[in-house]
């Protein structure tokens, strides 16, 4: 894998990451009997899922890719998918900086209710699977199979990362955070725009990225 396509598939991941990490931060805001445990538990499942999505969104896009009218407008399924949820992100970050700030109420943690907030989070990530044969991997070498294992890698462990630090920080900073959040979101879709972009005009001119 070149270092420009790392590069972007690390974009990508962690775009789409944004979303679990504005939940991690609510997560660490309300629940009060986090330990290290349970700490961990959050990021792990975040990851999982965001990893698992994509790698099934670029097999049933295996089954399509075959017909050739399908292959001719593909970069544009890609696009579509691609500006759908990077739009999609901008508005609802939007309409979050919008609502007046609220008191949140402590609980305690729940393995279901993060397990659900996993899945809800990582349905966008399916679609980046589409976008994995599309264009993120147009330029690799070799099995692309093994590149697309490779990428959702790195997306997993990218949210990974992205959601234990949202946790941390919303233990430490708590609701004084909610906004930020919405900035980082709002941030996130714009980088999903650019790379739509980058996949529809890379199938045309040959970009040195």
């Amino acid at each position: 894998m070149t270092f420009a396509i790392f590069v972007t598939v690390f974009l990508a991941g962690l775009s789409l990451s944004v979303d679990a990490f504005a939940v991690s931060v609510s997560d660490g805001m309300v629940y009060r009997n986090l330990d290290k445990k349970r700490g961990v538990a959050i990021p792990l499942t975040f990851g999982i899922f965001q990893a698992v999505m994509p790698i099934i969104g670029y097999y049933v896009y295996k089954l399509f890719s075959g017909i050739k009218a399908f292959t001719q407008f593909d970069h544009w399924v890609g696009f579509a998918l691609l500006v759908f949820i990077g739009g999609k992100m901008i508005i609802d970050g939007i309409r979050e900086l919008q609502l007046p700030e609220r008191d949140v109420a402590p609980k305690k943690f729940s393995f279901l209710e993060v397990f659900i907030q996993g899945v809800a989070t990582s349905i966008d990530a399916l679609a980046l699977g589409f976008t994995l044969g599309t264009g993120l991997l147009q330029n690799a070498t070799g099995n692309l199979d093994v590149w697309a294992w490779v990428s959702v890698a790195i997306i997993g462990v990218t949210t990974f990362i992205v959601v234990l630090c949202g946790t941390i920080i919303g233990v430490k900073v708590g609701k004084l955070f909610t906004k930020k959040a919405s900035v980082a979101t709002i941030i996130g879709g714009a980088v999903l725009l650019l790379i739509a972009v980058k996949i529809v005009v890379g199938s045309y001119v040959a970009l040195p990225f």
